[in-house]
């Protein structure tokens, strides 16, 4: 997430608060687990009581707020806020760029380290913010990281850690400290990396490295270091996808970081900000929000599956350039769809900086010229879908639709993202990528993403029918790869090889080329492993169980003119066919069964323009009022996400099966059931509460058992469900019905 500066948070007069925030609650509540967590850099106040399991505090500054005692919050104050309200509470920080001027300054060790600033070719410093830069995280760095902030953390009594966005800009490599990172690595002196494809793909990979190595470096250090003192220190790694440090031209160790033990797992960074990055489609660019952050998801996903490294998906509902709340929250919804779509995942950042989210001033309207808080329609449906994700399980159903067709990537794409074409080397907006993927994600088929760094594990490709895979915007970082894609061939998979092999990185200095080696193009090697001529034609060429089909044309055809993917289309079914199988199921839809949700997603640009009409007895979340649905026509480009009352369990159970509050306390017998609500405060709360029968009496009260001024509630006989309405409370609200039997 590209982190909210501190200075913003001032400016915007974000972050009052008075001195009694830090007290404790009359009635402590723990979460049971670390299952959602929230991020931010303030203290604990009623406003921001999101309810997730987890608070990760982000940096160890002291910071102002105008309304607090002397102005002042220490990071153990704000640490102690959130404990004292019973959140766990994890630490994150940066280690491509941070409020770390003490270190370059010299304050820190006596040595000035202004040039680790990253730098772009003309000498200037890359800034992410004000006089924040961007860092080469050298041994220097990552030795003032340990000293200076992990071993505080530790001894805080945190035992989670979160590093976060390691990052090495594309445009940089020029500052005097990559240069000495260059000649130890590579043991020659530096080469300016816009002078050919060589040199870039060189340059790339050392800043690849670089971060790799300080990651390794301070994650082992925090579990030694916890060890010391009993401790576990759970060590995860806060990152974009690989598509989209591609399409931002940023390079980052990405899926190579499960190689290293000391990682525990990942948050996946994606966000309206990182999906609405156009791309083309029928010869059209323009902002797919929804289907391209289904593939960030997916290439997430797909990064750590094979290890089972726990993995969060974060959403965030605001993004980091100002827009207007309408917009904020149809972006919210196509990226919440898109992260639910993918059944085997159930750990979630809920939001980012709710500080923003609260407290930010946005433009009502997409032309008014007026601002405000977040609007009560808004906040009340993101807190009914942030509380979902509370009870989000997993789930062995997949998404309807034609399985097995899978795209491989791996993280050269970062190699081959350039601030500006080299040797003649152009793939706009990365459609090498997407000529690969969207014509069958618009096709209503889930298409999967493949790392090639985890085919070395037999389950990457165990539901693979069709591997569809290009070194036209990437290349294999190592032979062994190889191996493992001509057994999977061989053992009946079809492969699918789409480019000409003509760019000016088939011909780096690499392991294809160096040594024994004396290949032109990495693909040489692989169809040598299958019986295929170096340098084969297009064509089928069988091999074991399997084959591989050649096309010789770079895959961003498919997407930059209108109508060419139809000879992939027609290529890639009639592969998916053999043995017998159907054809290809095309539709203008997603749609995915997760235990009492509905999930469904409509694409527009596809076979048809028709709208999805959902049948049944639903209650829509995607409605701040929770109305009770028997029909949701869902037209192209919207989601939809309900609740079907035919899949909830246990339907004569009282339960709580939407809410804008977190439910606590929960006490049923025969005739009654109680429980506890907490949520941002002042906030309009809403709910459904199923129950056996219609109550005699339902009691909404506060924590002195006072009436709540403003409360509602209403009984709909079909879903045998209490619509409630209530303004939240600092103390928390108890809701009460009694329903006798007649």
């Amino acid at each position: 997430m590209r982190t909210f500066p501190f200075n913003i948070f001032l400016a915007i007069g974000l972050l009052s608060l008075p001195a009694c925030h830090f007290l404790k609650t009359d009635e402590p509540i723990t979460p049971p687990r670390e299952k959602t967590t929230t991020q931010t850099a303030s203290p604990w106040k009623p406003e921001l009581d999101v309810r997730a399991d987890v608070a990760i505090i982000y940096g160890t500054k002291t910071q102002k707020y105008l309304d607090f005692g002397d102005g002042e919050v220490s990071f153990e104050q704000r640490v102690q806020s959130w404990k004292n309200q019973n959140y766990n509470v994890h630490f994150m920080t940066g280690i491509s760029w941070g409020e770390y001027e003490e270190y370059l300054s010299g304050n820190w060790d006596g040595k000035i380290h202004k040039d680790e600033s990253q730098q772009s070719r003309d000498g200037s410093i890359c800034w992410h913010h004000d006089s924040v830069p961007y860092l080469v995280p050298t041994a220097s760095f990552t030795r003032y990281l340990k000293q200076q902030k992990i071993r505080r953390i530790i001894d805080t009594g945190i035992d989670a850690l979160y590093l976060a966005e390691p990052e090495f800009l594309n445009a940089a490599g020029y500052s005097p400290a990559f240069r000495r990172e260059w000649q130890d690595y590579y043991g020659f002196p530096w080469r300016p990396q816009h002078t050919s494809a060589e040199n870039a793909f060189l340059s790339n990979k050392l800043k690849y490295h670089l971060f790799y190595r300080a990651l390794d470096d301070c994650f082992t250090f925090a579990k030694q270091y916890g060890k010391h003192h009993d401790r576990d220190i759970r060590c995860y790694v806060s990152l974009h996808s690989l598509i989209n440090y591609t399409q931002w031209s940023i390079v980052s160790p990405e899926a190579s970081l499960a190689s290293l033990p000391c990682v525990d797992g990942y948050v996946a960074q994606v966000w309206a900000g990182t999906a609405r990055l156009p791309n083309y489609f029928n010869g059209i660019s323009r902002e797919r929000i929804f289907e391209t952050a289904f593939l960030e998801y997916g290439s997430l996903e797909s990064m750590t599956a094979p290890t089972g490294r726990k993995l969060f998906f974060l959403t965030d509902p605001l993004e980091d350039w100002p827009r207007n709340w309408e917009e904020y929250l149809r972006n919210y919804e196509s990226i919440y769809v898109a992260q639910l779509l993918y059944p085997r995942i159930n750990n979630y950042e809920i939001m980012p900086w709710p500080e923003r989210i609260y407290e930010g001033e946005y433009q009502t309207g997409k032309d008014a010229g007026k601002k405000s808080r977040i609007p009560s329609y808004f906040s009340t449906q993101m807190q009914v879908m942030v509380q979902a994700l509370n009870d989000m399980p997993l789930s062995d159903n997949v998404v309807e639709g034609s399985q097995g067709i899978s795209v491989l990537m791996a993280n050269s794409l970062m190699f081959q993202s350039l601030p500006e074409p080299i040797d003649g080397y152009d793939d706009p907006q990365m459609s090498n990528f997407f000529g690969l993927t969207m014509p069958f994600l618009k096709r209503g088929i889930p298409v999967s993403l493949v790392h090639l760094e985890n085919v070395v594990f037999p389950e990457t490709l165990a539901h693979t029918r069709v591997l569809l895979m290009s070194y036209a915007n990437l290349k294999p970082l190592e032979a062994r790869s190889h191996r493992f894609l001509a057994d999977w061939v061989e053992q009946g998979g079809s492969l699918v090889y789409v480019a000409e092999d003509s760019d000016p990185f088939q011909t780096v200095r690499e392991w294809w080329n160096t040594g024994d080696n004396h290949w032109k193009r990495p693909s040489d090697h692989l169809f040598s492993l299958m019986g295929i001529p170096e340098g084969a034609s297009a064509g089928t060429y069988p091999f074991g169980k399997g084959a591989v089909t050649i096309i010789r044309q770079d895959p961003k055809v498919f997407v930059l003119e209108k109508g060419s993917e139809e000879s992939l289309i027609s290529c890639v079914n009639s592969l998916y066919t053999r043995n017998g199988h159907r054809p290809l199921r095309f539709k203008n839809h997603l749609k995915l069964e997760r235990g009492m949700y509905d999930l469904i997603a409509v694409l527009d640009e596809s076979i048809d323009s028709t709208a999805y009409e959902a049948k049944g007895l639903f209650i829509d979340l995607f409605n701040p009022e929770l109305p009770i649905l028997s029909s949701k026509s869902i037209a192209p480009g919207r989601q939809a996400f309900l609740l079907n009352f035919d899949r909830v369990p246990e339907p004569f159970k009282p339960q709580v099966l939407a809410s804008a509050a977190r439910v606590y306390d929960e006490q049923t017998t025969s005739e009654t059931y109680a429980f506890t609500t907490r949520g941002p405060v002042p906030m309009a709360s809403v709910m459904r509460v199923r129950l056996p029968r219609e109550a005699k009496e339902v009691l909404i009260l506060n924590h002195k058992d006072q009436s709540i001024e403003g409360s509602s509630s209403e009984w709909d006989a079909r879903s045998r469900t209490y619509l409630l309405k209530f303004p939240n409370q600092t103390e928390g609200v108890h809701i009460r019905f009694y329903f006798p039997q007649e």
